[in-house]
């Protein structure tokens, strides 16, 4: 009979945890995440507080922010490791499930550990409850089926000795990474149970690298010897495979330029010269006009989405697609020749399958002309008194960082904007656009710092999304986790507010605050309201005092928060265009088909001229 060790659920949970381990000899699941509730703090707060030694537990201000600093954290470190978050039930729960459709559409591991209802329910309905007045079996919880990888109700003690191996091992799958839930009934937290002393003993998990089919390599590389103007699509595959280097050998021994994905942006750095820049909605005017004439697109590690594609019109209805993807639900999107393997393997492996071939000679001027639209765009403007463009800021912000500079972004203008004009170096980006949530900024900083130390970490946070979350402000405070915080101010959702009027032809409305139906607009203090959590905050006046600040806040151990006012102009001569879409290639946002105003009736005419160029092929 094997030798036991009696704990309560929770606590062998933790136990657990603490021995997971990585091939470099770090736990894989660094620590957790905790605001405790009824429903978590007697069991999971008090195994928390008892492996508090070797299993640390951090303290946020609300549960959505905290998952979002534990998935910066695990994308910051390109999927090798991860944190854990757990919450009450109830609002606690459901405050978790946009960070869990967030990590599912990212691909990106976290664990959830959701306190539940009563397993007896012999106290039932109890505080905070969601019942379902159909089936008994329903909680809050379930909510979380449909945006996560792995789920799990733990409502025996030893359903934890097969529930958690299954979490890990999805959250260190490359093919299904993503988040694990597991919705943690409060009395079963609680009660204890003999666990085999074996089930303690500390593991490594290793992340695979599925090798390629020998058949889809050669189909891959006769598909490609043929093409004279192939081009390749780098994705965030790229980085989680740590397969930079391999895609900037590839490129040059084949000549095959190089376009980015939000995800993928800095795979290579900019300086490369098979770089072309951003693809797509958001695209680079060298990087879209190659796509255009390609007649091979290579995408590698990518989905494919709306704004890579252009909704599906940037390709040639002619163009072969080959999709290089680690699971054949992303590698098959469009109709794509798959090649489901790992990024490195498959591009080594396609890489001798295509022996010397070269594609045709590219013209460089185009890169060139492209990168000195961005700089002149970005450079610093002659009339310091009046408010600076997005990419002005950009262009300061750059200016004033090094090569150890990471940009970092989720939502509004700055995302096109910074995916268009920045400019890194390898590993130099940081852009949450699968799911493209506000709020994720402040957050995001403070997980990805957490996971880079060693690098100057620039969140671009517009005023919009700074309002929906910042709160986690105070917890990098108090942590002493320092990166600065770029809030570029133009009073509302200014990127939606250019897509309601330019993109869709319709009127101002709702979403700046001059056009909201209010007495009296905001007037609300950035630098104050920063300050009051204990960041250092200032006000920019303008992109010369920004450089500055920029610089000071190196030397401080706390975030430090920058406000500057911007005005919102689009990048004429780059690819961002005031056309179908607001950027530089098409982005189907539907358009109203009637109207009483020629305006929207003449944008849905565009709109009609648009979508039927869309490759149909799913």
């Amino acid at each position: 009979m094997s030798e036991t060790i009696r704990l309560t659920a929770a606590q062998a949970m933790v136990k657990w945890l603490s021995v997971q381990m990585t091939e470099d000899g770090e736990r894989f699941i660094e620590g957790m995440w905790a605001i405790f509730g009824h429903g978590n703090v007697a069991g999971i707060g008090e195994a928390l507080h008892a492996y508090q030694n070797v299993f640390p537990t951090w303290r946020g201000q609300n549960e959505q922010t905290m998952g979002h600093a534990a998935i910066a954290y695990a994308k910051g470190k390109k999927r090798t490791r991860a944190h854990a978050v757990t919450s009450s039930i109830g609002p606690g729960s459901t405050n978790l499930v946009t960070a869990a459709a967030l990590a599912h559409v990212n691909r990106l591991p976290v664990l959830i550990v959701a306190g539940d209802v009563f397993a007896t329910r012999r106290p039932d309905p109890v505080l905070q409850q969601v019942e379902d007045f159909d089936d008994g079996t329903v909680s809050a919880n379930d909510c979380f089926r449909p945006v996560s990888r792995y789920y799990d109700r733990i409502s025996r003690p030893e359903h934890i000795l097969s529930a958690l191996p299954r979490a890990l091992r999805v959250m260190t799958d490359p093919a299904n990474c993503g988040p694990a839930v597991l919705a943690f009934c409060q009395d079963t937290q609680a009660e204890a149970y003999d666990y085999p002393v074996e089930f303690f003993e500390p593991r490594v998990w290793r992340i695979r690298r599925p090798g390629v089919d020998v058949e889809e390599v050669a189909r891959a590389a006769a598909a490609i010897k043929r093409a004279k103007n192939p081009i390749i699509i780098a994705g965030g595959g790229v980085v989680y495979s740590q397969a930079e280097e391999t895609l900037a050998e590839f490129a040059t021994r084949h000549g095959i330029p190089v376009a980015e994905t939000q995800a993928g942006k800095s795979s290579l750095p900019q300086s490369h010269p098979m770089n072309f820049g951003a693809s797509g909605v958001d695209g680079s005017a060298a990087a879209n006009a190659i796509s255009e004439t390609a007649d091979v697109v290579i995408g590698v590690g990518t989905r494919l989405q709306d704004f890579t594609t252009g909704s599906r019109t940037m390709f040639s209805q002619k163009a072969r697609l080959i999709s290089i993807n680690v699971h054949g639900y992303d590698a098959a999107k469009h109709g794509a020749e798959s090649l489901v393997a790992d990024a490195k393997v498959a591009l080594d492996a396609l890489s001798v399958a295509l022996g010397d071939y070269r594609a045709r000679a590219f013209d460089p001027a185009m890169r060139d002309d492209w990168l000195r639209a961005v700089d002149a765009h970005c450079a610093r403007p002659e009339d310091q008194a009046a408010k600076p463009t997005d990419g002005q800021v950009i262009g300061a912000v750059q200016r004033a960082t090094g090569d150890d500079a990471v940009a970092m972004c989720a939502a509004g203008t700055m995302p096109g904007a910074l995916k268009l004009l920045w400019k890194p170096s390898q590993g130099g980006y940081h852009m949450e656009y699968g799911y493209s949530c506000m709020g994720y900024e402040v957050a995001g900083a403070m997980g990805l710092k957490l996971a880079r130390p060693e690098r100057e970490v620039i969140c671009f946070v517009g005023d919009g999304s700074y309002m929906m979350a910042n709160s986690e402000l105070a917890t990098a405070v108090m942590r002493r986790v320092p990166f600065t915080a770029v809030l570029t101010d133009n009073r509302g959702y200014g990127c939606i507010n250019r897509l309601q009027t330019m993109g869709c032809g319709g009127e101002p409305f709702n979403n700046m605050y001059v056009d909201c139906n209010v007495e009296v607009q905001p007037e609300i203090d950035y630098v104050a309201h920063a300050a009051s959590m204990g960041a250092h905050a200032v006000k920019a006046k303008d992109t010369d005092q920004l450089e500055a600040e920029i610089k000071a806040a190196r030397t401080r151990n706390i975030p430090t928060v920058i406000v500057i006012e911007t005005i919102a102009r689009d990048f004429p001569g780059t690819g961002i265009e005031a056309r179908a879409g607001e950027h530089g290639y098409f982005w189907d946002v539907a358009v109203p088909e009637t109207s009483n105003r020629q305006k929207q009736r003449d944008r849905y005419a565009e709109y009609l001229t648009q979508i039927v160029k869309a490759r149909l092929t799913n």
